[in-house]
């Protein structure tokens, strides 16, 4: 699959930065690569539409926007020239094979890098692994909706839970994650191809929702059906100053707000479902 590159240079780097992510992400970009000088982000070629230059005109704060394809061969380069380490505290540190494997962190995720969306970098996605260190997964059964690269998939699965179903709907992003989970040597993950209609049946004790706002508000219902009482919802992939939205949102289908953390602005939601 080819994909087209969008380089945006910024007069101000933030919270332009951060914004444009949002804004992006809700019109189908899958990854995003912070430069020195502003953002690159990445879509399927057959997906890039025009308009968003013109769109993205608007934003004073954009200097220059360039855009090429990118081959399907050349994804490699493209990514291993950005991609560095990541570290959630002392806790994990997420690291492609090139890498040197040599840190001090607890615990330590291969991840192999392609354009799909969570390898650490940004925000959300080190929100919910730190969190995810935080709550007992031991035998539980996890949602990781949206899986990208499967990194907080093989990050439960580390944590001692029991299955982790992990769907998504770009077929590079399944593909990957399927890539990582054997390259980490996992054996309880089920990665998936598909949308919120795969959980149909299914039962979880822990929903993990790195996505975006407007689905993650589409999602909500789908959630409840198939999170068991007193489960979690963890949601993320939007700003801090969208929590009200989510929280009213998620309250009408049983959802108990229980905390927020954030990171530069982005935040993450935890819930308990509360069957009465």
């Amino acid at each position: 699959m080819n994909y087209t590159e969008l380089n945006i240079e910024l007069k101000t780097i933030e919270p332009w930065r951060d914004i444009l992510v949002s804004v992006l992400a809700e019109r189908g970009y899958e990854s995003f690569v912070e430069t020195k000088s502003g953002l690159q982000s990445y879509i399927p070629e057959q997906n890039f539409n025009i308009d968003i230059l013109a769109e993205l005109d608007k934003y004073e704060a954009i200097e220059a926007i360039n855009h090429r394809v990118i081959e399907d061969e050349n994804w490699n380069a493209a990514w291993e020239e950005n991609f560095d380490p990541v570290f959630v505290e002392d806790k994990l540190a997420i690291l492609a094979p090139f890498h040197n494997q040599d840190v001090t962190q607890k615990m330590v995720i291969q991840i192999q890098p392609q354009m799909s969306f969570g390898t650490g970098h940004h925000q959300t996605t080190w929100l919910a692994s730190k969190r995810l260190f935080e709550l007992n997964l031991e035998g539980k059964d996890v949602l990781d909706m949206g899986t990208g690269t499967g990194i907080l998939a093989i990050l439960s699965e580390k944590l001692g839970a029991r299955s982790i179903y992990a769907p998504d709907i770009d077929t590079w992003s399944y593909e990957n994650a399927k890539e990582n989970v054997t390259l980490n040597n996992c054996k309880r993950i089920e990665v998936a191809l598909g949308d919120d209609q795969l959980l149909t049946g299914k039962s979880f004790d822990l929903i993990i929702a790195n996505i975006n706002k407007n689905i993650l508000i589409q999602h909500f219902k789908q959630y409840a059906a198939v999170l068991r009482n007193k489960g979690n919802l963890l949601i993320s992939g939007f700003f801090e100053t969208d929590q009200l939205d989510l929280k009213e949102e998620a309250q009408k289908y049983g959802f108990v707000f229980e905390r927020i953390d954030t990171k530069d602005e982005w935040a993450l939601m935890q819930f308990i479902k509360n069957e009465t």
